[in-house]
Protein backbone atom coordinates (compact mmCIF):
# COMPACT_ATOMS: atom_id res chain seq x y z
CA UNK A 1 0.00 0.00 0.00
CA UNK A 2 1.34 3.41 -0.99
CA UNK A 3 0.57 6.60 0.94
CA UNK A 4 1.16 10.24 0.06
CA UNK A 5 1.90 12.37 3.13
CA UNK A 6 1.35 16.11 2.58
CA UNK A 7 2.99 17.80 5.58
CA UNK A 8 5.22 20.89 5.72
CA UNK A 9 6.54 20.42 9.27
CA UNK A 10 9.77 18.40 8.85
CA UNK A 11 9.71 16.97 12.38
CA UNK A 12 6.11 15.80 12.06
CA UNK A 13 6.82 14.37 8.61
CA UNK A 14 9.91 12.53 9.87
CA UNK A 15 7.96 10.95 12.73
CA UNK A 16 5.12 9.84 10.45
CA UNK A 17 7.52 8.40 7.89
CA UNK A 18 9.20 6.35 10.62
CA UNK A 19 5.85 5.17 11.98
CA UNK A 20 4.34 4.19 8.64
CA UNK A 21 7.44 2.64 7.09
CA UNK A 22 7.78 0.49 10.20
CA UNK A 23 4.32 -0.83 9.33
CA UNK A 24 5.58 -1.63 5.79
CA UNK A 25 3.68 1.14 4.00
CA UNK A 26 5.37 2.78 1.02
CA UNK A 27 5.54 6.54 1.44
CA UNK A 28 6.13 9.72 -0.51
CA UNK A 29 6.26 13.08 1.27
CA UNK A 30 5.23 16.47 -0.10
CA UNK A 31 5.83 19.68 1.85
CA UNK A 32 3.74 21.85 -0.48
CA UNK A 33 0.65 21.70 -2.68
CA UNK A 34 2.79 21.95 -5.83
CA UNK A 35 4.92 18.95 -4.87
CA UNK A 36 1.80 17.01 -3.88
CA UNK A 37 0.18 17.71 -7.27
CA UNK A 38 3.33 16.66 -9.12
CA UNK A 39 3.48 13.38 -7.19
CA UNK A 40 -0.23 12.70 -7.71
CA UNK A 41 0.22 13.19 -11.45
CA UNK A 42 3.08 10.70 -11.65
CA UNK A 43 2.25 8.04 -9.03
CA UNK A 44 -0.65 5.89 -7.88
CA UNK A 45 -1.60 6.14 -4.20
CA UNK A 46 -3.95 4.15 -2.00
CA UNK A 47 -4.36 6.93 0.58
CA UNK A 48 -3.42 10.57 1.16
CA UNK A 49 -2.67 12.05 4.59
CA UNK A 50 -3.31 15.74 4.12
CA UNK A 51 -2.40 18.74 6.26
CA UNK A 52 -4.50 21.89 5.83
CA UNK A 53 -1.99 24.68 6.49
CA UNK A 54 0.64 24.55 3.74
CA UNK A 55 3.11 27.20 2.53
CA UNK A 56 1.48 27.67 -0.90
CA UNK A 57 -2.21 27.20 0.00
CA UNK A 58 -4.45 24.94 2.02
CA UNK A 59 -5.27 21.26 1.90
CA UNK A 60 -8.95 21.94 1.24
CA UNK A 61 -8.03 23.18 -2.24
CA UNK A 62 -6.21 19.95 -3.03
CA UNK A 63 -9.07 17.88 -1.61
CA UNK A 64 -11.54 19.65 -3.89
CA UNK A 65 -9.39 18.84 -6.91
CA UNK A 66 -8.97 15.20 -5.85
CA UNK A 67 -12.68 14.72 -5.38
CA UNK A 68 -13.14 15.77 -9.00
CA UNK A 69 -10.14 14.02 -10.58
CA UNK A 70 -9.59 10.99 -8.30
CA UNK A 71 -12.88 10.43 -6.46
CA UNK A 72 -11.86 6.97 -5.22
CA UNK A 73 -8.67 8.12 -3.48
CA UNK A 74 -9.25 8.08 0.31
CA UNK A 75 -8.27 11.24 2.19
CA UNK A 76 -7.46 11.65 5.88
CA UNK A 77 -7.00 15.22 7.04
CA UNK A 78 -4.20 15.28 9.61
CA UNK A 79 -4.02 18.80 10.99
CA UNK A 80 -3.73 21.08 14.02
CA UNK A 81 -6.85 22.98 12.92
CA UNK A 82 -9.59 21.76 15.27
CA UNK A 83 -12.23 24.38 14.57
CA UNK A 84 -15.65 22.80 14.07
CA UNK A 85 -16.16 24.62 10.75
CA UNK A 86 -12.89 23.19 9.41
CA UNK A 87 -13.85 19.68 10.48
CA UNK A 88 -17.25 19.97 8.83
CA UNK A 89 -15.72 21.38 5.65
CA UNK A 90 -13.18 18.57 5.48
CA UNK A 91 -15.82 15.88 5.85
CA UNK A 92 -18.14 17.62 3.40
CA UNK A 93 -15.32 17.48 0.85
CA UNK A 94 -15.51 13.71 1.12
CA UNK A 95 -12.63 12.96 3.46
CA UNK A 96 -12.84 9.58 5.13
CA UNK A 97 -11.53 11.00 8.40
CA UNK A 98 -10.35 14.19 10.10
CA UNK A 99 -7.70 13.75 12.80
CA UNK A 100 -6.41 16.66 14.87
CA UNK A 101 -2.87 17.03 16.18
CA UNK A 102 -1.55 15.91 18.55
CA UNK A 103 -2.83 12.40 17.90
CA UNK A 104 -2.17 8.93 19.27
CA UNK A 105 -0.10 6.88 16.84
CA UNK A 106 -2.02 3.66 17.48
CA UNK A 107 -5.29 5.41 16.77
CA UNK A 108 -3.93 6.81 13.51
CA UNK A 109 -2.73 3.38 12.40
CA UNK A 110 -6.10 1.85 13.20
CA UNK A 111 -7.95 4.43 11.15
CA UNK A 112 -5.56 3.99 8.22
CA UNK A 113 -5.99 0.21 8.28
CA UNK A 114 -9.75 0.44 8.42
CA UNK A 115 -9.87 2.71 5.40
CA UNK A 116 -7.37 0.70 3.35
CA UNK A 117 -9.02 -2.60 4.25
CA UNK A 118 -12.44 -1.26 3.26
CA UNK A 119 -11.14 -0.18 -0.11
CA UNK A 120 -9.24 -3.36 -0.94
CA UNK A 121 -10.79 -6.02 -3.11
CA UNK A 122 -9.93 -9.34 -1.53
CA UNK A 123 -10.25 -12.76 -3.04
CA UNK A 124 -13.22 -14.58 -1.57
CA UNK A 125 -10.91 -17.04 0.19
CA UNK A 126 -7.45 -16.54 1.70
CA UNK A 127 -5.32 -19.69 1.61
CA UNK A 128 -1.99 -20.57 3.17
CA UNK A 129 -1.05 -24.25 2.89
CA UNK A 130 -3.80 -26.34 4.50
CA UNK A 131 -5.33 -23.26 6.08
CA UNK A 132 -8.21 -21.42 4.40
CA UNK A 133 -10.39 -18.48 5.44
CA UNK A 134 -13.68 -17.96 3.58
CA UNK A 135 -14.18 -14.21 3.90
CA UNK A 136 -17.88 -13.94 3.06
CA UNK A 137 -18.87 -16.55 5.65
CA UNK A 138 -15.94 -16.21 8.12
CA UNK A 139 -15.45 -19.97 7.85
CA UNK A 140 -11.95 -21.18 8.77
CA UNK A 141 -10.78 -24.64 7.73
CA UNK A 142 -7.66 -26.74 8.09
CA UNK A 143 -7.96 -29.18 5.25
CA UNK A 144 -11.55 -30.42 5.51
CA UNK A 145 -11.77 -29.65 9.23
CA UNK A 146 -13.89 -26.60 10.16
CA UNK A 147 -12.37 -24.52 12.97
CA UNK A 148 -14.56 -22.47 15.31
CA UNK A 149 -12.86 -19.22 16.29
CA UNK A 150 -13.88 -16.25 18.39
CA UNK A 151 -14.11 -12.83 16.67
CA UNK A 152 -10.75 -11.79 18.13
CA UNK A 153 -9.08 -15.03 17.05
CA UNK A 154 -10.47 -14.57 13.53
CA UNK A 155 -9.15 -11.01 13.49
CA UNK A 156 -5.66 -12.17 14.41
CA UNK A 157 -5.71 -14.98 11.86
CA UNK A 158 -6.94 -12.65 9.12
CA UNK A 159 -4.09 -10.24 9.84
CA UNK A 160 -1.58 -13.08 9.51
CA UNK A 161 -3.22 -14.40 6.34
CA UNK A 162 -3.04 -10.96 4.76
CA UNK A 163 0.74 -11.08 5.28
CA UNK A 164 1.78 -14.69 4.52
CA UNK A 165 5.45 -15.37 5.11
CA UNK A 166 6.05 -11.88 6.52
CA UNK A 167 6.60 -10.85 10.12
CA UNK A 168 3.54 -9.18 11.64
CA UNK A 169 4.67 -7.14 14.62
CA UNK A 170 3.23 -7.57 18.08
CA UNK A 171 2.24 -3.89 17.98
CA UNK A 172 0.22 -4.45 14.83
CA UNK A 173 -1.54 -7.47 16.30
CA UNK A 174 -2.23 -5.62 19.54
CA UNK A 175 -3.91 -2.92 17.49
CA UNK A 176 -6.08 -5.56 15.82
CA UNK A 177 -7.24 -6.89 19.19
CA UNK A 178 -7.85 -3.39 20.54
CA UNK A 179 -9.84 -2.41 17.46
CA UNK A 180 -12.02 -5.52 17.67
CA UNK A 181 -12.56 -5.49 21.41
CA UNK A 182 -12.99 -1.75 21.91
CA UNK A 183 -10.65 -1.73 24.91
CA UNK A 184 -6.96 -1.29 25.52
CA UNK A 185 -5.18 -4.65 25.73
CA UNK A 186 -1.68 -5.62 26.76
CA UNK A 187 1.07 -7.90 25.52
CA UNK A 188 0.00 -10.78 27.76
CA UNK A 189 -3.47 -10.72 26.21
CA UNK A 190 -1.95 -11.15 22.76
CA UNK A 191 0.13 -14.11 23.96
CA UNK A 192 -2.97 -15.78 25.41
CA UNK A 193 -5.02 -15.31 22.23
CA UNK A 194 -2.20 -16.50 20.01
CA UNK A 195 -1.85 -19.65 22.13
CA UNK A 196 -5.59 -20.29 21.82
CA UNK A 197 -5.45 -19.77 18.07
CA UNK A 198 -2.56 -22.21 17.69
CA UNK A 199 -4.34 -24.82 19.81
CA UNK A 200 -7.55 -24.55 17.79
CA UNK A 201 -5.78 -24.75 14.44
CA UNK A 202 -3.65 -27.67 15.64
CA UNK A 203 -1.30 -27.05 12.73
CA UNK A 204 2.29 -27.22 14.10
CA UNK A 205 4.69 -24.86 12.38
CA UNK A 206 2.00 -22.67 10.85
CA UNK A 207 2.33 -19.73 13.26
CA UNK A 208 5.98 -19.05 14.04
CA UNK A 209 7.08 -16.76 16.86
CA UNK A 210 9.81 -14.31 15.82
CA UNK A 211 11.53 -13.36 19.07
CA UNK A 212 11.11 -9.74 20.16
CA UNK A 213 9.29 -8.90 16.92
CA UNK A 214 6.02 -10.74 16.34
CA UNK A 215 4.67 -13.70 14.39
CA UNK A 216 4.92 -15.15 10.89
CA UNK A 217 2.35 -17.38 9.16
CA UNK A 218 3.96 -20.21 7.17
CA UNK A 219 2.36 -22.61 4.71
CA UNK A 220 2.14 -26.11 6.13
CA UNK A 221 1.00 -28.89 3.79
Amino acid sequence: MKILLVEDNPLTAKGLVYLLEREKYLLNVASSLKTARDLLNSHHYDLILLDISLPDGDGFTLAETLRRDQPDLPIIFLTAKDDENDIVRGLELGAEDYITKPFRTRELLLRIRKILRHGTQYASTLICGKLSFQLDTDQVKVGDRVITLSPLERRLLLCLLENPGRIVTRERLLDEIWDASGRIVNDNTLTVYMKRLRNKLNLPGAIVTVKNLGYRLCAVD
